[in-house]
């Protein structure tokens, strides 16, 4: 089982992209994500559906999410989840973006 070791996130505001941040969650509580989007009636289940398969695929079975999407395409949000998760589990030491 992967641990979230902080809180991190992936991604920006812009048009067509999307900003997610992941932090640890409460033991035993699963997964819980937040999702704000413009297009959230029409896309809101895929989008969340994408962002849980990847934390399940990690082992991530504790985390809380909170997604801003603002229209970004699925290559876009698996980059960001993929990301978001690498930041939050590397050791302090190795965090990808720190040399």
């Amino acid at each position: 089982m992967a641990l979230i070791q902080r809180p991190a996130q992936a991604g920006t505001l812009e048009s067509s992209d999307i900003l997610i941040m992941i932090a640890p969650g409460e033991p035993g509580k699963g997964i819980v994500i937040s999702l704000e989007s413009p297009v959230q009636k029409q896309f809101g289940r895929r989008i969340t559906s994408i962002v849980t398969r990847h934390l399940q695929q990690a082992d991530i079975q504790d985390a809380e999410v909170h997604i801003q999407d603002r229209g970004a395409l699925d290559y876009a949000i698996e980059a960001r989840i993929e990301t978001a998760i690498a930041r939050a589990t590397a050791p302090a030491d190795k965090e990808p973006g720190n040399a």
